[in-house]
């Protein structure tokens, strides 16, 4: 049995997926882009503003699944400018205890939805 997590802290699934999912203690989270679930419009000003909008997406998830950063056990960073990397590196490192941070990857990709420039998925353990 899984238990689908939805919560309208977060930008509404426009496809056919969900926000979450949960089965067992394991929360596996859509990627988020920077989408404000208020206006479902792109926070695209600059990149730290960007990522900080995905991850307090994420945190809404992650909320809504009774979860915080500290269960995230895995994420994986799509971007689209490995340059940009820095930026989100040091946003993304500021939702973090560096001492108990999650395993990860980051990959440069071709395209991402909405021309983002940064998508985030994680996976969490209660």
């Amino acid at each position: 049995m899984k238990t689908i997590i939805y919560t309208e802290k977060a930008p509404a699934p426009i496809g056919p997926y969900n926000q979450a999912v949960l089965k067992g203690n394991t929360l596996y989270t859509s990627g988020q882009i920077a989408l404000n679930p208020a206006t479902m419009e792109l926070v695209v000003d600059n990149i730290e503003m960007e990522t900080k909008q995905v991850m307090e997406n994420m945190k809404a998830v992650l909320e809504a699944a009774g979860m915080t950063f500290e269960n995230v056990v895995k994420t994986t960073i799509f971007i689209m400018n490995m340059n940009d990397f820095g930026s989100i590196n040091t946003v993304y490192g500021s939702y973090f205890n560096e001492k108990t941070a999650p395993a990860r990857e980051t990959v440069q990709v071709a395209c991402l939805p909405k021309n983002v420039n940064v998508e985030i998925s994680m996976i969490a353990v209660l």
